[in-house]
């Protein structure tokens, strides 16, 4: 990956302008543009191909939407290419709506392997490993874990500490990190991320983590099997781990002794970094008596970063077993892309309260069950709202094909927000059953602002202007539908007569294949194989 990617992430912006400016990952592209003569009644039309191809592609268009008083937004125009092949070079078109301003850029993807040069084979240890040597971006340092347990027994805070670039942690077994008795304002992580760019943490089994709050009688918030609060920390990929079972358990809203906020342990904990980072394939599980808080999540929710930071990707996980946010995408949002994932026993499924910068895109996920103690049902779907005020509900999100999955009746009570004050935000084609049809799907809030909600299936009260394409009514799914646990694979197709079914508004980029006149609402299209999540799903 280039170096001056590294330059760009961390500038303030005097960069992006007239000339466009493209940050890649594997699947994905991040496009800014600020030509002279933008505003809010033009767009920036995008097509793509492939190098050596011919036919150009459609992509999403991007809008107008500078954001005032920072300058973590990067361009005027911002957005997404998506579903591109790794390690491939990409011919780009920009053209500003209603002129003749162009612009033409080539791109490259990722690459799925990186270069390696030297490798280090780490044996089983009882004290904490301190990787404080870089490779080179043409020879990643390798650290070979694989068949060697790091066990801390919690004499120790991290299993592995990491203030270095262009290096691979691979395979390990890591157990038992944090102490306990220490600063109550500290948070640890089993691989605890200091400093570095370029980083990659794969194949690794980390449980047993985290240390007793004896003031809560829970866990310590924020402690992590994997853990960075550095603000330069920029390109961390974290794919097919295993992050389970950690050493104590996080309370629930209703916890009869200590009714607050979910305070406890996470599974990946960023604050505030420089971004650019891909979490993908990763299965983040536990117990009923060792609950997580969020599962992947951080902070700051009212700021300009927050987690996990700009121009990241997060797909095709298994996460469940949280008493908040199952998965925490809050802050700036710019350019950062949530799909593919199956979430589960959460209370509120995807968290983006607040997004001040965006664009965020949710797509293709399926959730499950919706839970706030073991008695009672969760909240929502997308949590929306703000974090901090309304000052930071300023970025672009948009919602496109998910499925919210009846698993036993646990539905959440509302789909895009609920009661919650909702801005900026557009939906497409997602099955939204909610809990009861007197809870509100999306509020009628007076502070709502600039959204654009339509071609969605909910069971829930809507306000009149919304959804003039929308149906009322709840899904039908064929036979055989669900998650199944021992594949990690799932069904979550519409039968043909179900409403939502073959009605779809065709979304440039993001609409996945299908047949027929239309597209289905959901997140799975009839006539498709099973989705695939988890570790197994990073085979192709």
């Amino acid at each position: 990956m280039p170096r001056f990617l590294l330059a760009l992430l961390l500038l303030p912006c005097g960069l992006c302008g007239a000339e466009p400016v493209v940050i890649p990952t594997f699947h994905s592209l991040g496009l800014y543009w600020s030509p002279k003569g933008g505003d809010k009644g033009r767009q920036v039309l995008v097509r793509y191909r492939a190098a050596g191809e011919g036919a150009w592609q459609e992509a999403l268009p991007l809008r107008f939407h500078p954001i005032s008083k920072t300058k973590e937004d990067l361009a005027d125009y911002r957005g997404s290419i998506v579903h591109l092949e790794p390690g491939s070079e990409y011919q780009v078109e920009l053209k500003l709506e209603g002129t003749t301003k162009r612009a033409e850029m080539k791109a490259r993807t990722w690459r799925e392997h990186f270069p390696e040069g030297e490798v280090v084979r780490v044996g089983s240890r009882r004290s904490p490993l301190e990787i404080t040597e870089s490779g080179l971006p043409d020879a990643w340092r390798v650290i070979d874990g694989r068949g060697a347990t790091l066990d801390m027994r919690h004499e120790h805070d991290a299993c592995i500490t990491v203030d270095a670039s262009y290096v691979i942690l691979r395979g390990f077994t890591l157990r038992g990190a944090g102490r306990n008795g220490e600063d109550l304002q500290r948070i640890i992580g089993a691989i605890t991320i200091l400093g570095g760019h370029d980083i990659v943490i794969e194949d690794c089994d980390i449980a047993d983590w985290g240390r007793h709050n004896p003031e809560t009688g829970f866990g310590r918030d924020y402690d992590a099997a994997i853990f960075s609060r550095d603000q330069n920390v920029a390109r961390l990929i974290v794919q097919r781990c295993l992050l389970h079972h950690p050493a104590e358990d996080a309370n629930h809203w209703h916890e009869p002794e200590y009714p607050t906020h979910p305070e406890g342990p996470q599974c990946i904990t960023l604050f505030n970094s420089a971004g650019n980072h891909v979490i993908r394939y990763n299965e983040c599980w536990s117990d009923p008596e060792h609950r997580f808080n969020d599962i992947i999540g951080g902070g700051d929710n009212g700021s300009f970063r927050g987690s996990p930071g700009p121009d990241s990707d997060i797909y095709g996980n298994v996460l469940r077993d949280c008493w908040d946010d199952g998965l925490e995408v809050e802050g700036g949002g710019r350019n950062v892309r949530v799909w593919g994932n199956y979430v589960t026993q959460a209370v509120n499924m995807i968290a983006n309260a607040a997004t001040s910068i965006g664009p965020l895109y949710i797509w293709g996920n399926v959730t499950g069950r919706c839970q706030a103690t073991p008695e009672l049902p969760g909240y929502s779907f997308l949590k929306m709202g703000n974090a901090g005020g309304e000052k930071w509900m300023t970025g672009l999100q948009y919602i496109f094909h998910n499925t919210v999955f009846d698993e036993d009746g646990w539905l959440p009570s509302g789909g895009l927000g609920g009661d919650r004050i909702v801005k900026h935000a557009t939906s497409r084609n997602n099955l939204l059953p909610i809990r009861s049809e007197r809870d509100p799907m999306v509020s009628s809030a007076e502070e709502n602002k600039g959204n654009d909600f339509d071609y969605d299936l909910t069971n829930g009260r809507v306000p009149e202007e919304m959804q003039r394409h929308g149906i009322h009514g709840l899904p039908r799914y064929a036979k055989g539908s669900g998650f199944d646990p021992a594949t990690r694979t799932g069904r979550f197709q519409l039968t043909p007569d179900s409403p939502g079914a073959a009605v779809g508004q065709p979304i440039p980029n993001f609409t996945p294949t299908y047949s027929g006149p239309a597209p289905d609402f959901g997140a799975h299209q009839r006539g498709a194989p099973p989705l695939r999540f988890g570790v197994p799903a990073a085979t192709r």
